[in-house]
């Protein structure tokens, strides 16, 4: 990387306030009407030992009004989704209640309350509690033939000729050039993305990023592609079905109420006909052709993504060792086994999350999926998020995944938030990439 890009690099950096550290949030009310809802443990950090009791305050408000003299908040304790037993009824004084809970091995607590004002829609508000999250470990080993399995996935995209199509579009920033990119995958729909660079990029000079997406049925996003050229990276953003880019808007609401329903689920029975099979390949497919590209500098390759995305971004370092960075958020397809030793399993749940054996056939072919066990082959640096209320990808397993990797890592707790993202967090994201960019380019001769 010359040192013209370099210096942009540190600019931006500076521009966006590189945050030092971790960013502890106080928990948020839940509002309706004029009520407020609130619960929040008892450590502003969340952070306890096994064994630790964790007390759960419980805050019912009303707005310039008293509280109604017989209000009651119901409040359930679980292991992180997992029922406990631990549910009662709060009376409350001055507003307040609390719940006391411990847990004594790593995982998590979730404490959720509830509140229904006479005629008003009902109050629900969460708070999480971690015990040693960085002892979470694995729920089951990798299969045997895991690597073996993979390797010939990728032997078949190798037999499978790329046919790259790339079509000039109009960019949406200054100084970028933009392509619709095309291209074949073996028994699926193809990688269908946005390819964007600078003007005038020399060969070798830049670093690549492929921009994976959030579970949906969408076009690829030329302005995320735009926005990392522009940042100084060869940059592709595919979309995971492989569907065609700038369709109508219902071209994609009719395949998401109709072919794509619950896509993500499609196959589970069958390792070949698994769905994520198919949105793996057009991963391979996107890391191989970003970085055929002549800019591409040979050294630096970031993957970037939130909830699928983010357990994408797990799976391409695991299965290509060119990838430098993960920036996985709130990632999914992280331990989806967790049932079998009681925990809740990750996002899609391609098991069930119920007490008991899962059936043994389903329970084979989801291990070959899970990001838990692609993070155990890389050496990439990575930084995660993870919400502590986090329903949909819980944080158990998001530790339980962060915990295997073995190169430079980070994760940001996000106490008060589940699965959402805020501007703040895109704005980590993005200078936690051109950070690791950055010191790459320092050391490198």
């Amino acid at each position: 990387m010359n040192l013209t890009i370099v210096s942009k690099i540190c600019r931006r950096l500076w521009c966006i306030g590189l945050l030092a550290g971790l960013t502890l949030q106080a928990a948020t009310p839940i509002t309706v009407g004029s009520y407020a809802l609130k619960v929040a443990a008892d450590r502003p950090e969340a952070l306890y030992a096994r064994g630790d009791e964790a007390v759960f305050t419980l805050t019912l408000g009303r707005e310039g009004q008293a509280l109604p003299p017989d209000a009651e908040v119901r409040w359930v304790v679980t292991k992180d989704g997992v029922p406990l037993g631990r549910e009662g009824v709060a009376k409350l004084q001055d507003g307040k209640a609390t719940v006391r809970a411990r847990l004594d091995e790593p995982g998590f607590l979730r404490c959720t309350a509830d509140f229904v004002p006479a005629g008003e829609t009902k109050l629900v508000a969460h708070a999480g509690a971690a015990y040693a999250p960085l002892a979470i470990a694995a729920s089951l080993p990798p299969p045997a033939d895991f690597d073996g399995f993979w390797a010939g996935q990728m032997e078949l995209l190798a037999g499978t000729p790329a046919n790259v199509r790339l079509t000039p579009v109009k960019s949406p920033l200054p100084g970028v050039e933009c392509f619709d990119l095309q291209a074949d995958i073996p028994g699926w729909a193809p990688l269908s993305a946005y390819l964007a660079r600078p003007v005038g990029a020399q060969a070798r000079t830049l670093p690549a990023i492929v921009l994976t997406h959030g579970a949906g049925v969408v076009k690829s996003r030329l302005s995320r592609a735009a926005e990392c050229a522009r940042d100084g990276f060869v940059a592709l953003d595919f979309n995971a079905n492989g569907l065609p880019n700038d369709q109508p808007p219902e071209f994609y609401a009719e395949l998401r109420s109709g072919r794509l329903k619950e896509y993500y689920l499609k196959g589970r029975d069958h390792r070949e006909e698994m769905y994520l099979r198919g949105i793996f390949l057009r991963l391979m497919r996107a890391l191989e052709t970003v970085t055929a590209q002549p800019e591409w500098d040979g050294r630096q390759l970031v993957v970037s993504g939130r909830s699928q995305g983010g357990g994408q971004a797990i799976v391409a370092a695991g299965l290509d060792p060119r990838v430098t960075f993960i920036a996985a958020e709130i990632p999914a397809f992280c331990d989806l086994t967790g049932v079998v030793i009681g925990r809740i399993n990750g996002w899609p749940h391609l098991l069930p999350d119920v007490p008991g054996k899962p059936d043994p056939a389903r329970l084979e072919v989801t291990r070959y999926y899970d990001a838990m066990n692609f993070a155990t082959r890389t050496k990439a640096a990575a930084f995660f998020t993870v919400g502590f209320i986090d329903a949909i990808c819980p944080p158990t397993g998001v530790y339980a995944t962060y915990n295997q990797l073995t190169g430079p890592k980070q994760i940001w707790n996000h106490v008060d938030t589940g699965h959402v993202s805020r501007l703040e967090y895109d704005a980590r994201i993005r200078a936690e990439i051109l950070r690791h960019i950055a010191s790459a380019a320092a050391k490198s001769p």
